[in-house]
Parts: C-alpha cells; sequence; structure tokens
C-alpha cells in the first residue's frame, strides 16, 4: 500500500559500486562476482527470511522510500532484471515472482546486494534452487556469460542500516507503541532520543516511511536541524546569562537615583511655601463628573490593552480544533492562512524569538514569546528573518511564509500556546480577536 509520507526521503549509500564495470570494447558488462560455471541459487525459505529482515515479510510493502516488495527491490533494477514481465513494480508481484528476479540479483551481485539481511539470513551462492513457479514465466531463465544489461547495483534500506535495527513507521504507528513491540530498553523516551534528528521536535508526529533505529543510533536528519537543536539546546543558559544581566543593571539604576536623592540640595522654605499653596489649589478645584470619568477610565482602559494584529492580511483556510487523522493529536493544533510563498508574515504582539529554524514537520518556524505569557508559533517559512533571543514590535516581519515541512501546498501555519513547545495550544482565532483582531 502506497503511503505519502512527507519527511525527509530516504537517501541509501550506493554500495558495491564497483561490483559492475563497463569493458573497454563496448561489448557489455564485465562481471567480477559472476562465474561462468557455477549456479547461484538460494531456497524460499532463505529468501523468507531475507524478506522478514528488509520488510517485516511484507512482500506487498511500499512506503514511498523508493524501495518496492519484501526483498526491496529499486525501481531500476526490477526493469532490468525483467521484473517487468510479471508486473510494473516489485510490490505487485508475488512472492513468487520477486523471488525469481532476487535469484538474478543474487547471480549478477552475490549476496552483497543486501548487505545486512544476507548475513542474517545465512543467504550465500551456490544453495538449493527455489522451488517456485513465477506465473507468467515459460521456462527457468537462461544465463548468460557474454553480455549482461547495463544496471546499477541492488541497494535495499537496510544497507545503509549497517548493524543497527531498523523500523519502518507504518499508518498508525507510535512511538511507545513500536518500544514496547521491540522491548526497545528505555521506552519511547530513549527511542526518541535516538531518532530526534529525523523525527524532529515533536515526538506526537511520526510518519510513514520514516526510518527509525531500534539500537541508539540516530538517523539523518534535513539541512539545518542540527545547528537548530543545538541553538535550542543552549537557549535556557542564554536566558539565564540576560536575566542575570538584566538584574545587574536594575540594581545599578537604583543605585544611582538613592546618589541623586542624597545629593539634591534642600528646597528654600518659601520655594516650599509656594508648593504647598499650588496643592491646596489644585485640592479645592472642582471633580470631574462622573461622565467625564467613565470616558477617561474607558480611554485608560484602551490604552492599557495589549495591541495585536494579524500575523497576515488574508482570511483563515483549515480552522483550529478541526479533527482528522493526519494530525498526532487527532486535530489541527492552529489555524492556517492560505497565502503564497513569500507572503510577509508578522509577530502579533511584542515579545521575544525563543525559537527560529529547523522545527522538523513544521519546516521553518519562529516562536516568540509575549508579554502576557502566551506564545505564537510560525510554521512553513520560506525564509526567516530575526534570530532567536531577538526582541520584537506589533506587526515587525518575522520572515516569509513557504511551504517547508510536511505541507501539501503553501500556506502559514499558526498557533498560540501557554508554553513554547507542542501540546499547549490555545484557540488562536479566540486570542486575535480579543486582541481587537477582526477575523
Amino acid at each position: 500500500m502506497a503511503v505519502r509520507g512527507r519527511h525527509r526521503r530516504y537517501q541509501p549509500n550506493r554500495i558495491n559500486r564497483a561490483s559492475l564495470t563497463v569493458t573497454a570494447g563496448g561489448a557489455g558488462l564485465a562481471l567480477p562476482l559472476v562465474g561462468t560455471g557455477t549456479a547461484h541459487a538460494a531456497d524460499a525459505a532463505t529468501w523468507d527470511k531475507v524478506a522478514a529482515c528488509e520488510s517485516t515479510d511484507d512482500w506487498d510493502i511500499n512506503t514511498g522510500n523508493g524501495y518496492y516488495g519484501g526483498l526491496q527491490f529499486t525501481q531500476s533494477t526490477w526493469e532490468a532484471l525483467g521484473g517487468t514481465r510479471y508486473a510494473p513494480r516489485a510490490d505487485l508481484a508475488t512472492r513468487e515472482q520477486q523471488i525469481a528476479v532476487a535469484e538474478k540479483v543474487l547471480d549478477t551481485q552475490g549476496p552483497g546486494a543486501w548487505p545486512v539481511c544476507s548475513e542474517r539470513a545465512g543467504l550465500t551462492r551456490g544453495g538449493d534452487p527455489p522451488d517456485i513457479r513465477p506465473a507468467g514465466s515459460a521456462a527457468p531463465a537462461q544465463k548468460t556469460s557474454d553480455s549482461v544489461k547495463d544496471v546499477q547495483p541492488q541497494t535495499t534500506p537496510q544497507s545503509r542500516a549497517g548493524k543497527a535495527r531498523m523500523y519502518t513507521v507504518v499508518t498508525g504507528d507510535t512511538l511507545s507503541g513500536i518500544a514496547d513491540t521491540h522491548e526497545v530498553r528505555g521506552g519511547w523516551q530513549r527511542l526518541y532520543e535516538a531518532n530526534r534528528r529525523a523525527i524532529g521536535s515533536d515526538p506526537d508526529l511520526i510518519l510513514p516511511g520514516q526510518r527509525l533505529s531500534l539500537r541508539g543510533q540516530g538517523t539523518t536528519r534535513a539541512p539545518g536541524a542540527e545547528a537548530g537543536r543545538r541553538q535550542d539546546e543552549r537557549q535556557p543558559q542564554r536566558d539565564k546569562q540576560r536575566q542575570k544581566q538584566q538584574d545587574k543593571q536594575q540594581k545599578q539604576h537604583r543605585k544611582e537615583q538613592k546618589q541623586e536623592q542624597r545629593q539634591e540640595p534642600k528646597q528654600e522654605p518659601k520655594e516650599q511655601k509656594r508648593q504647598e499653596q499650588k496643592q491646596q489649589e489644585q485640592r479645592k478645584a472642582p471633580k470631574e463628573s462622573s461622565s467625564d470619568s467613565g470616558k477617561a477610565k474607558a480611554a485608560g482602559k484602551a490604552t492599557a490593552h495589549r495591541a495585536v494584529v494579524a500575523p497576515v492580511d488574508a482570511a483563515t483556510g483549515t480552522p483550529y480544533h478541526q479533527a482528522g487523522s493526519s494530525w498526532s493529536k487527532g486535530y489541527h493544533t492552529g489555524v492556517d492562512f492560505p497565502v503564497p510563498t513569500g507572503t510577509s508574515v508578522k509577530s502579533v504582539a511584542d515579545g521575544r524569538v525563543v525559537s527560529a529554524g529547523w522545527g522538523g514537520s513544521y519546516g521553518y518556524q519562529v516562536v516568540v514569546r509575549h508579554g502576557d505569557g502566551r506564545y505564537s508559533q510560525y510554521a512553513h517559512l520560506s525564509a526567516i528573518s530575526v534570530k532567536s533571543g531577538q526582541s520584537v514590535g506589533v506587526g515587525q516581519r518575522l520572515g516569509r511564509s513557504g511551504s517547508t515541512g510536511n505541507v501539501t501546498g503553501p500556506h502559514l501555519h499558526f498557533e498560540v500556546r501557554t508554553g513554547p513547545g507542542f501540546g499547549s495550544d490555545v484557540d488562536p482565532v479566540a486570542y486575535l480577536r480579543a486582541g481587537g483582531v477582526r477575523i
């Protein structure tokens, strides 16, 4: 079943690159691993073990990572070795048909085409031929030693795994479920720490097709993610240093004020008397009417009210709390503004940037802490204009909208939270309306 995972696409290393070389005369390929008089075969039970290692024995698997079927063929290998006579792709072929093509891979490239799983399954050359009857084959394939079609060496997702135990995420998986099933030491927390680079900042959001290490050896991450992670780790220390500096400045300011008060000369008796008379006259002045007082209070209230603006000048799209299985919490944790890539994204209120960089499935994002204790998040950006620790004003540009991360098209994902991280969301539209934004 095809699964549309939108995290970073897996790119396996090309191994055994020297196993196929072009001859100088151009007549064909020299195959140093192929003998001319020895059969290279394996029985069906051995192939089942290879499939169990490569794809958990799922002969119909297609996670969208470029590898198909129980033995994880690349499309180029499947086509070059005659697999299309059975089906367009390996995952559409039967078990017997996939084994028939795998026999050709073993014949031309040896067990190194499955470098990890061949060792685990005991796959070697020279075994008993499998007892299979692939539909659509008229007779056993005849081996040729004089010329072979130009193909790339077969590789599989496990090629990159080395000795690590790897797992491919499928629809409905959770980190806790994977950790329990595979008995990961330390539970889902250890599993998350080992694969933080691949998963991103939100452990509740894993996508079909992701490859996770079950032995604490992490996987690759999108460009800029490592720098963003280190920046986030250093942020608490920077906050402490900044707070210490502010406390020092305030202490110095209070000290200077006390010194100024001590140095002020005593007022002359006449001047003091004049000031007392002035205060008495002000007390005798008619008091404001109740209506004027009410207006003044209302004006003061309006002035004291926090200034808030919309993050972009556009109507909303997917609303807050819309239910759906595509979101890890079962609902949409923010509100989307469908705007084209490059639209200016503004800070909704005064505040300080606590995070600016790669956010995993959120793509490039900015998180701002405001004076009222709330945090606002701006995700899927194409460009960032601020840095962590920077103070920003209401309406100041934070970056430009885009379609980075896990998206189906360009838009701004906007959240309001009670904390800086995922899972503390509140209604963002209600927050904007409370600040006077008509939306």
